[in-house]
Order: structure tokens, then sequence, then C-alpha cells
């Protein structure tokens, strides 16, 4: 998978859980890549949300944890990309969002901060690749 670099992408929690999981083989190869290509193209864009999740999973959840320190440096790290800082509007949005398409209440609230930032594009493995949220396309990396 190979990043579009004229486009604003979206990255989701699990590319940046797998760029740093080195136990997940092919995956941490895409999402490393990935995220390289997106950062390079300064065309990378997420949340806080996004950044907590990240945290959490990596220290916690994945075969080999990171150290707390290391994983704080990569927080550091993608914070230099648009990150959304969602607000009680944004979480009203998100309600009406998961009422009209049936997601998730987690995964609206990650549409509605790619519309805040004006992105093209969502890349992640967790949306029904391929499908477009009001003009946001999702592409999963890993297909």
């Amino acid at each position: 998978m190979s990043a579009n670099p004229a486009v604003s992408a979206f990255i989701d929690t699990n590319v940046l859980v797998y760029g740093s999981d080195v136990a997940a083989g092919q995956k941490h190869r895409i999402a490393k890549l990935l995220i390289l290509e997106t950062w390079a193209a300064k065309r990378a864009h997420l949340s806080i949300q996004v950044l907590q999740e990240f945290y959490y999973n990596v220290t916690r959840k994945i075969p080999l944890p990171l150290q707390i320190t290391e994983a704080q440096e990569l927080v550091r790290s993608f914070s230099v990309w648009q990150v959304h800082i969602p607000d009680t509007n944004d979480v009203l949005a998100a309600i009406d969002l998961q009422a009209e398409l049936g997601t998730s209440f987690w995964d609206a609230m990650i549409l509605q901060s790619a519309f805040a930032l004006g992105c093209d594009t969502i890349y992640s493995e967790d949306f029904d690749p391929g499908r477009s949220y009001r003009g946001i396309k999702v592409v999963n990396p890993f297909v």
C-alpha cells in the first residue's frame, strides 16, 4: 500500500499501532511504510482520540508492549501532524453521525474528526474499505 501524497489522510489508531508492533509481521511493514509516506508528504492527520488509543494499546495490548517513555516519544512525534481536538459540538455531531450511519460512537468520533480536518481519506481497517462517508474514502491498507 502506498499513500497518495495528494490526499489529506486521516490515520486511524490501528495503523499507528501496527506501525509500532514489530510482532504484527506484514501489517507492521505496511503500516510503517504508510506512516513514513504520509509523514514525508506532510498530509497526515489524526485526533486526540487516536493518540490516546495508540498510547493505551502499544503499552498494554500488543505482544511486545512498548516502554512508557518510548510510547510517549511516539505520541510526541505524531503530535506534529495536524491533530483534531474535539469539543462539545464535535461530540454532538458524532452522536448524529452514529444515528445516521449506524456506526459505533467511537467510529463516529473518528469520522467527525476527519470531517473537521478536511480529510479526503481515512486509512483504517475498522471501516468498510472503499466506502465513502460524506466524501471521505476509507482505505484499508492491509487488504
